[in-house]
């Protein structure tokens, strides 16, 4: 209504200073007629939908933004931590089997610190084998042979790590299953809106009904658009972890053959771990 009313001023001003002001004017007026139609369709959207809903849409769209920005903060924060943990493993396991003795392994680790899961390992397992050596049993969770201390030593941090690995994957499943119903249960509650005010209102018309109910179809796309990231990222760091993990069990059993023995298992055993990850690395790939 603004539109037409600007429209029949600039037409009147036109008219008053000559024909070809106003045939100007005229044309003007028609290329700004699909803008302003444009304008008038945009502001039939998310913002509009949100706007004339009621608490429980606002609600529900509310919820949708929180899992969605829960979602992306643990997809940027585990695939940073994941790109960080692989680079200090590499060059961990490099001066690993590179390195002459334990001891020197043991001053790099106080050195540098245990700040990745091979590391971390190493540094237990070598502190168990020599407490136990020296020690002994000296408590109920110490007995047993070195050797029986030492694997439940290992055992214990595969498991803290595979804990730490996971943290967070519960709430990209959840979103991920969730957020779809979540984004439907929207949609049905606007369309039941949308039909309660059209049966209230006169003359019920085909622009009457296609309105509301297809912004109240947005919520079922802001719902898939939730979940959609947040399964990828899922089914991602599911397979980067069982690799990861896969790698950290191969090093386990080298470490414990290397502390009960003094010797290597192998000539170059990092150069194995990589290539043993890769192939399960495949493998996972054709899994997927």
């Amino acid at each position: 209504m603004m539109i037409d009313l600007i429209g029949s001023a600039v037409m009147a001003l036109a008219q008053a200073a000559g024909p070809e002001a106003a045939q100007a004017a005229a044309a003007t007026a028609q290329s700004a007629a699909p803008a302003a139609a444009a304008v008038g369709a945009a502001s039939q959207g998310v913002m509009h939908f949100i706007g004339q809903s009621d608490a429980v849409g606002k609600s529900l769209f509310g919820f949708l933004l929180l899992m969605s920005l829960a979602s992306w903060y643990l997809i940027l924060a585990k695939g940073f931590t994941h790109l960080r943990i692989r680079q200090r493993s590499r060059k961990f396991l490099a001066e690993f089997w590179a390195a002459s003795s334990l001891e020197q392994v043991e001053n790099e680790i106080a050195t540098h610190g245990a700040e990745e899961p091979f590391a971390h390992l190493a540094s237990h397992a070598i502190h168990a084998q020599k407490h136990h050596a020296k020690y002994g049993a000296l408590k109920l969770e110490e007995s047993g042979s070195t050797a029986a201390f030492v694997t439940r030593t290992i055992r214990k941090v595969i498991d803290e790590e595979t804990a730490r690995l996971e943290n967070g994957l519960t709430v990209l499943a959840s979103v991920g299953s969730t957020a779809p119903f979540v984004g439907l249960f929207g949609t049905v509650w606007g369309v039941y809106h949308a039909l309660l005010s059209i049966g209230m209102a006169d003359g019920v018309t085909i622009n009457r009904i296609a309105g509301p109910v297809g912004e109240a179809l947005i919520m079922t796309g802001l719902g898939l658009a939730v979940a959609i990231p947040a399964v990828l990222a899922y089914n991602a760091f599911v397979r980067l972890n069982r690799v990861y993990l896969a790698q950290l069990d191969a090093f386990a059993h080298d470490l414990f053959t290397f502390l009960t023995t003094g010797q290597q298992v192998a000539d170059g055993a990092h150069e194995r771990h990589e290539r043993h990850g890769r192939h399960i690395s495949l493998a996972s790939s054709r899994e997927a």
